[in-house]
């Protein structure tokens, strides 16, 4: 008989949850933001191999054994990522001003319930340490997807010439 295990279930719904909304996104949308929220979940996924290693958190979530917790990464932080682009993108001080918020929540209540959960812990890093992290790499990608704005203008730019 299969056992209910809470671990189990709540990682599940934090993969699966975040990802029924990206359907309401566009495929336009999803497709233009995609290189961003890829590189910022490469980041975290090399991030975390560093903070479990020097003991800054600890992951023990069910779904995503090891040092990285997918669920996570792949999950909320990812969708999110993709959603604010979509809704802020070419506005930065709207762009920050949502990060600061949204990664508010993610630092403080939502990183309680996980560590209530037992799927992931702080240990020798503070709340307020993670949220100045999020909100330094969202400035930082900002400047990313910018980037990566000007090189698709300029190549077909240059493609037209042709």
């Amino acid at each position: 008989m299969y056992r209910y295990n809470k671990k189990k279930a709540f990682s599940l719904a934090m993969i699966i949850i975040p990802w029924l909304t990206v359907p309401f996104m566009g495929k336009k949308s999803f497709f233009r933001f995609l290189p961003v929220a890829s590189f910022i979940n490469l980041f975290l996924s090399v991030l975390s191999l560093t903070a479990n290693k020097k003991k800054w958190w600890t992951n023990k979530n069910p779904l995503s054994p090891g040092f990285v917790d997918f669920s996570y990464i792949l999950g909320p932080y990812y969708v999110a990522t993709l959603w604010i682009f979509k809704l802020t993108y070419g506005n930065f001080p709207k762009y920050l001003f949502a990060n600061m918020m949204i990664d508010m929540v993610n630092a403080f209540p939502f990183a309680s319930i996980w560590e209530k959960v037992g799927i992931f812990k702080f240990q020798k890093m503070k709340h307020v340490t993670w949220y100045l992290i999020c909100v330094g790499l969202a400035v930082f990608i900002y400047g990313y997807q910018y980037l990566v704005e000007q090189s698709i203008r300029e190549t077909s730019s240059s493609q037209s010439k042709q």
